[in-house]
């Protein structure tokens, strides 16, 4: 039986779908999937990022473009952004009198946060604890940032595909005395549904999306990740916390831990995909801050955004251009074949980094993993280490029926008490 239950209408012909986050129409084109490609095809460049670069600005104690040196930092590592879109001091542009040509003061702060001393490790990569030093410390700038200005953006871009222009993994954090375009259109539709339906929007929309279990792709006790149903982008995912939170700083101590624990799983999916280092840009969005701490935010909800620009494979992005650009938004594959896609790969490809087999020197590990859509026979050794090679051995099943399909046998790098495998 398929664990999507959407219409046929709905997943082989064209329709709308409805963005109650920003008051707005996708165009779904389902029945486009059938026609031949033709299009773009990039072969994505080899990655041979070193561990350590005495060149790169972001590795730990090097010198910055501004001359200021890095601490030998073990773990994350903050500073200000050496070359800011936003900064604290930025006089009063004057206004014309025209309504067509408004202007008003921006200012603001720009951080950057590493997260790994290491330039060859990615979030999906590290292990639990270590993201959830991440998730601590972006709570720790939201809380910082937020008593002085009304919003504060925490985002990534991931891969050159998004134009990171650096490889070490990292983040930025820009606070601004002001609520940008996306987050203020997003308050107002939040708003008015509260206002209407008297519970949050994103609170009912997580609730409804763990009972029908047609676009989630990760979910814990307290996280769920979705494919939300009016995605733009392909691979696009939504993630929300199942109690109501407003911003990350109202997190417990467990929501945190259940939060490392999805972000790895997600993202190690994302990279099994298309056995890459999944591209992608992410942010979070929460109640806003500043002088909004003292107003009732009840319609907000914690939320994360996915928005990875990837399409048919590793080497084809999805262009916003034509009629998204002059129209209105449009994709092809439904957010549930999309889910279903995402769901079904487990295994984690890794180059390894050393010739000793981890079984030589730890016992192995037998387990049935049973799904609705697949079953497996997996012997896994654990390792110790990320440089330590494990070999998996599994059935792999073909999602679309329960019947077994190809033998598999693929390197995978193991976390210390569970594989990625096991995701």
């Amino acid at each position: 039986k398929s664990r999507v239950s959407c219409d046929p209408p709905l997943s082989k012909h064209q329709h709308l779908r409805y963005n109650p986050l920003r008051d707005t129409w996708v165009l779904v084109s389902a029945h486009r999937m059938k026609r031949p490609w033709a299009g773009q095809v990039e072969k994505p460049p080899e990655e041979h990022i070193p561990r350590y670069d005495p060149r790169n600005p972001l590795c730990p104690g090097n010198t910055r473009a501004n001359g200021e040196v890095n601490s030998d930092y073990d773990s994350t590592f903050i500073f200000e952004n050496d070359f800011p879109a936003l900064q604290p001091d930025a006089p009063d542009p004057g206004s014309d009198q025209h309504p067509l040509f408004q202007s008003k003061a921006a200012r603001g702060i720009c951080k950057v946060m590493c997260f790994h001393p290491w330039s060859d490790v990615t979030l999906p990569l590290m292990k639990k604890h270590e993201v959830l030093k991440v998730i601590d410390k972006w709570a720790g700038l939201v809380e910082e940032l937020g008593t002085k200005y009304p919003w504060v953006q925490i985002f990534e871009n991931k891969g050159a595909m998004m134009g990171c222009s650096n490889p070490h993994p990292h983040c930025q954090v820009w606070a601004s005395n002001f609520l940008p375009n996306e987050p203020a259109l997003s308050d107002r539709c939040q708003r008015a549904y509260y206002k209407k339906h008297g519970e949050p929007l994103l609170l009912q929309y997580a609730r409804q999306e763990a009972e029908k279990k047609e676009r989630v792709v990760v979910e814990n006790s307290d996280w769920l990740a979705v494919v939300p149903y009016w995605a733009t982008w392909p691979y696009q995912t939504l993630l929300l916390p199942r109690r109501h939170v407003l911003r990350i700083t109202d997190l417990t101590t467990g929501e945190r831990e259940g939060l490392a624990d999805i972000m790895k799983r997600l993202l190690t999916k994302y990279d099994n995909l298309f056995e890459i280092s999944f591209p992608y840009s992410m942010g979070w969005h929460g109640a806003p801050t500043g002088t909004h701490l003292k107003e009732d935010n009840s319609h907000w909800h914690l939320h994360a955004h996915y928005y990875p620009p990837l399409l048919r494979s590793a080497t084809v992005k999805k262009f916003m251009v034509g009629y998204e650009m002059l129209a209105q938004e449009q994709r092809d594959l439904t957010p549930e074949q999309v889910s279903k896609l995402v769901l079904g790969f487990f295994l984690q490809i890794i180059k390894w980094t050393s010739n000793k087999m981890c079984y030589e020197t730890h016992p192995p590990c037998f387990r049935e993993i049973m799904r609705e859509h697949y079953s497996f026979l997996l012997c896994c050794p654990f390792c110790l280490n990320l440089n330590k090679l494990c070999l998996l051995f599994g059935y792999v099943g073909n999602l679309s029926t329960t019947k077994l399909s190809l033998p598999t046998t693929q390197q995978i790098i193991c976390d210390s008490n569970e594989c990625f495998c096991f995701l």
